[in-house]
């Protein structure tokens, strides 16, 4: 069966969702910052063959409608997608933002039987104590410039794409007004997450978690940011913070940058199979 396309629109903002049907249990997917549901396009109809998968479009992201980011309201855009579709007591799978949004709704919703953090547990950008064994001053000179590239992508997200630009983005990616194209989500959206301490660093979440949690993390630098120093200081930061976990919490590495829902869709989705097969066996 073709996945369908559906907006909700007995909510507060307009909600796009897509529906991939399968048989078992239900699993909704949620992508990451500045992403839409077609992040998910290789990647659902394989989880499929062993669970009824719904994707959705996040508020500001997509064909979603735009609203102030609360993580109450965006918990709250998630619940009303899960009613929607009557998919009782689904597994929640983040990647990135998403995996963040998973950690709050396993929070909201303790009987929630699994969730899958898909390398969202942390910013990139964040506070020095968070990358062990890089030389401060080295450190500083990198902080600043991955500042600086964020402070330039937020102004960017202000302004029209000229159209030879825009026709090399995802359609979804973008929106219309007064007949020029933009891209989502808003320089406010970004704003509100950057120094949102969830955002920042969600694994405080992840040790009060009570469901099975499943966290995949990347073992390689992201595009343009290869060989340098600092994303491997960044994995050792939050490899360190992983120690003594719940037993609820499981943790394993994958071949892949923090693009792996693109790299590795195959293999992540036997990750997920085996992992909610387990969960809900045990």
């Amino acid at each position: 069966m073709s996945p369908q396309d559906i907006t909700i629109t007995d909510h507060v903002i307009p909600l796009a969702a897509r529906d991939h049907s399968g048989d078992g249990p239900a699993v909704l997917l949620l992508h990451g910052l500045g992403g839409t549901l077609e992040a998910w396009d290789a990647l659902a109809p394989l989880l499929a063959r062993e669970h009824r998968v719904v994707v959705m479009d996040l508020r500001g992201h997509g064909l979603s409608g735009d609203g102030p980011w609360e993580w109450d309201a965006v918990l709250g855009d998630l619940e009303a997608v899960v009613k929607h579709f009557h998919l009782d007591r689904p597994a929640i799978v983040g990647h990135s933002l998403g995996g963040m949004l998973a950690l709050m709704w396993a929070l909201r919703h303790p009987d929630c039987p699994a969730i899958v953090n898909l390398d969202g547990l942390r910013s990139v950008e964040n506070d020095p104590g968070n990358y062990p064994g890089m030389a401060t001053e080295a450190l500083k000179a990198a902080l600043d410039q991955l500042r600086a590239t964020f402070d330039a992508q937020a102004a960017m997200m202000d302004r029209p794409i000229p159209a030879e630009q825009a026709a090399l983005f995802p359609q979804r990616s973008l929106t219309t007004r007064d007949g020029h194209s933009y891209l989502r989500p808003s320089s406010e959206t970004l704003a509100a997450l950057r120094y949102a301490p969830e955002f920042r660093d969600a694994i405080p979440l992840l040790r009060v978690v009570t469901c099975p949690a499943l966290v995949v993390l990347a073992d390689r630098d992201p595009a343009g940011m290869d060989g340098g120093e600092l994303m491997a200081a960044f994995r050792r930061g939050v490899r360190r913070d992983l120690l003594d976990l719940p037993g609820t919490v499981e943790v394993t590495e994958l071949a892949a940058s923090h693009n792996m829902v693109a790299e590795q869709p195959s293999e992540l989705a036997d990750l997920i199979i085996r992992f909610l097969t387990g969960s809900a066996e045990g």
